[in-house]
This record gives C-alpha cells, structure tokens and sequence, in this order.
C-alpha cells in the first residue's frame, strides 16, 4: 500500500513490534483528508469532518492490526450518507478512497435481489473490489464499498415491507462486518491474463462500506415523531436529525442500519455553490469543455457573469451540480457542432451566450464570414 504522507509521525513514535514488510501503512490525519476533500467538493464540511474521522479510525485500525496490535471487539465505522442528488456524496468517496490509496468500487443499491437470479447478488461487490486491486486480495480486503441509493431497498412500498427489499438488505447485513466471500462465483473463469487465486475466499472484515441515499419522505417520519415542534422546520434539517428509530419506520431492519452507525446529510447546493463549483473545483466541469473545444485548436473563456448564468439556470433544474452540465450542453451544443468547421479560434462564454446560444452563434458566424468577406484576394 502507498505511504500517504513523508516525514516522520510523532503521533505513532510508540515502541511496536517491527512490522512486516507488507504492512499496511497510514499516515493521514482527519484534516488531511478535509483538507483533500476540499480541492474537489465544494461545501459539505460537515460530511468532510465526519469522513475524516471515520476513515482514519478505520485504516488506522487496519494498520495497527496488521502490525500486531489487534481489536478483537472492534466495531467497524460504516457510513451512511444523507442527502439530495448531485450533491457530491459520490465525489467525496471516490477522492477520499484515491487519496489513501485503496481500491473503490462504486455501485447502485437498487441493482441487487435476493436471490441473485433477478438482479445482482451482493457478494459481487466484493469481487468487484478484487478486479480493481488486479487480484490482489490484500489490496481488495482493504477497500471501500459504496452503495448509492440505499433508500431504495428499505421496502416501505403502501406501509408493507418489501420482502426483496428484506433480503438484499440480510445478505449486505453478512458483508458489511465479518465474512468470507467466495473469491470465484461458480461456474466462473478468470479473466484472460489473470491467474486463478490461490485462495478460495476473501474476509470483509476490514472492508469499509459507505452508503447513501436521498431518503425522500424521511423528513415525514421525523415530523410525525417531533409533532408540532417542527413546523415550519425544513425537510434538510429534519433528515439530519433522523434517529435510528426514524430508519426503522422508513423501512430498514434494525439490524441492518445497526451496521451504520456514523451517519451525516449533505446539504443541498444553491446557485452561489454551484458558480464556485464551476470556478473553484480542481475536477471542475469547465475543464471538460475547454479541453473538447482545444481539441479543434478553439480557446473557450468563461467569464464570471456567464458561470453566474450557468449556475442559476442549474439550480432550477434541482439536480445539483448534474444540473450543470444540463445547462452546459444546452448552452455549447450548437457551438460543439459549428465552430470546429471554422476557423473561430476563440469562444467566450458569458451571460449573453447562455442566455440566448442560437443568436449569438448566428451573429459569431455572421461575424466571421464579414470579415472573410473583406479580405482582398490575393493575385496569382
């Protein structure tokens, strides 16, 4: 596993054995994780803290138990995550899972059955993790799993429970603390170039599972618990203070939200949010564009009144920070289509372009072909 951070740590100068040349090692503090967090996601600082915390006690554990200092009664961090879509739930994992270095696999929730038969079987998820560390099952036995739209399979369909629902969340009950995992499905071959695995199964013990969801009518259920005392509460701050019982009336087994016990929501993005994820982000969308148009030798600018524009017009569409590249494509598409047949080497994208991207297109081209027009002809 890749060290995090240089330089000596006088936070773990404690006489231990020698660890073994294959130990795990972390380095990383919770504000190191912010810290990272925050080059890609804008706002969510408390779902940063808290993903700070529960990733260094976890990987901090999993270091000191492979080093000779086990917790036998240890009980694992797993995350569940609240909040709207397009908030940067998944953006958040996924960085965090790059930055310390362990394999990430990411997958919907709703694709999962009971049986397997119909939908996916949960046990795959692991193998996932092993096809992303190339096989190498101690790579894959430290990695996180993320399962997004967990609130789908609380089974609350008309006040019944939803036995499918029941049963994919009793067989990830199996996963998420202590198991071993056939490292094959049967009837399964490896893929071409990778040895068949010595080993027959991988343990979950220290694989770190995160869900989330948007847990819409959630904000009911706590309503109904806290009375008139909430009215006029938003449904936002409702569904931060969900308790565990509040889960239990959506549709979840006790036993299973049990097995989530750090819990925090993201909040929802408004257009100013929006404007400094397009601005401030290091995996900002812009790029996105900008390298296409370079593609055909065109330079794009963005000017702030036109990123002001983009992010109004996102926000509207209450899908968060997807709604930007909605708004994007509306905007460009015409321009993606006609300028790379230009010679237009030069496109600023601003307030009057967002607003109105057919007619300044016409009055770009128009432009061109003036100019084009005036040109002397050059004699033979």
């Amino acid at each position: 596993m890749p060290v995090q951070q240089g330089g000596v740590d006088p936070l773990l100068k404690v006489s231990k054995p020698k660890p073994a040349r294959d130990s795990f090692t972390f380095r990383l503090r919770p504000k190191d994780i912010k810290d990272h967090l925050d080059r890609f996601v804008i706002r969510q600082d408390e779902a940063k803290k808290v993903l700070g915390v529960a990733l260094c006690d976890h990987f901090q554990h999993v270091r000191l138990t492979r080093e000779g200092d086990p917790a036998p009664h240890y009980v694992k961090q797993n995350v569940l995550l609240l909040g709207p879509t397009g908030v940067g739930k998944t953006h958040l994992i996924r960085s965090a899972a790059e930055l310390i270095g362990v394999p990430f696999v990411k997958a919907d929730a709703t694709k999962f059955s009971e049986t397997g038969y119909v939908g996916g079987d949960v046990e795959e998820l692991i193998r996932d993790l092993i096809r992303r560390a190339n096989g190498d099952l101690e790579r894959a036995g430290q990695g996180i799993v993320y399962l997004d739209e967990i609130d789908k399979i609380a089974g609350r369909e008309a006040g019944t429970r939803d036995v499918s629902g029941r049963g994919v969340q009793t067989n990830l009950l199996k996963l998420m603390e202590d198991a071993d995992v056939p490292v094959m499905s049967p009837n399964e071959t490896p893929p071409p170039g990778m040895p068949r695995p010595r080993e027959n199964s991988i343990n979950t013990r220290h694989i770190l599972f995160i869900v989330s969801g948007a847990f819409a009518g959630l904000e009911s259920v706590v309503r109904r618990r806290r009375g008139a005392s909430v009215d006029g509460v938003p449904a936002s701050r409702l569904i931060a203070e969900a308790t565990t019982q509040d889960f239990i009336e959506f549709g979840f087994e006790p036993e299973f939200i049990g097995r989530l016990p750090v819990r925090v929501a993201c909040k929802g993005l408004t257009a100013d949010d929006l404007y400094h994820v397009m601005r401030d982000s290091e995996s900002s969308l812009l790029r996105q564009y900008e390298r296409a148009f370079r593609a055909y030798g065109i330079e794009v600018r963005f000017h702030a009144d036109g990123l002001r524009r983009i992010a109004e017009q996102a926000a509207a569409e209450n899908t968060g920070a997807r709604g930007l590249m909605t708004v994007c494509e509306r905007a460009l598409r015409e321009f993606k289509f006609e300028l790379p047949s230009t010679r237009i080497r030069e496109l600023v994208v601003d307030a009057a372009l967002v607003d109105a991207p057919e007619e300044t297109l016409s009055r770009l081209l128009r432009r061109r072909k003036g100019r084009k027009e005036r040109v002397p002809s050059r004699k033979p």
